[in-house]
């Protein structure tokens, strides 16, 4: 079974894309409200659940008071999944990140120092800061102090029992038959 569930937060906004495994562990632990579910079933025991395809949070998703964490697709998520150097929008597969000044001439891997890159044009910029490779940032990087409500997702198939839960974010389809939903 590779049955995915669409996870919504108290508002109604997508949150995250989980396992049925998951899905059926926070249905049990009573953390969420089915609104979709699949035909199949998974069966223990003592009991039996429809495999979940759409449920809402019960309780807002918990604030971190330390702010976003540094992660790659924190970060990713941050620049838009956009080339900070040429602007494209890519897969998160297409993109990694460039530290602005450079690890060999003393830069850190933090917020204010690493941008999202695609390969040409971090290839393009080599250990360089990008006043020495001739590139311009869009934009200087900062830390956030929070992300999009809804995140960034990329699933190869979009079920259609999720569509009308879709409608208030942006679906991208990607080249590779997979889609972006930012």
């Amino acid at each position: 079974m590779n049955f995915r569930t669409l996870l919504l937060n108290k508002s109604g906004q997508p949150h995250s894309i989980l396992s049925w495994e998951d899905a059926v562990t926070l249905v049990y632990q009573d953390k969420v409200i089915v609104l979709e579910e699949y035909e199949d079933t998974v069966s223990s025991p003592s009991t039996t659940y429809q495999i979940p395809a759409v449920m809402q949070l019960c309780t807002d998703v918990r604030r971190t008071k330390k702010g976003v964490k540094f992660s790659r697709i924190n970060l990713l998520t941050r620049d838009g999944f956009k080339c900070q150097y040429c602007g494209e929008r890519f897969v998160p597969k297409e993109l990694n990140y460039d530290h602005v000044l450079p690890r060999c001439q003393g830069g850190k891997t933090t917020w204010d120092n690493v941008v999202s890159s695609c390969y040409f044009c971090n290839e393009r910029k080599g250990p360089r800061t990008p006043e020495q490779a001739g590139m311009k940032l869009l934009k200087k990087p900062a830390k956030p102090h929070s992300l999009p409500l809804h995140a960034v997702f990329v699933t190869s198939v979009i079920p259609d029992v999720w569509r009308p839960y879709l409608e208030s974010v942006t679906v991208h389809r990607q080249g590779t038959g997979s889609y972006l939903i930012a």
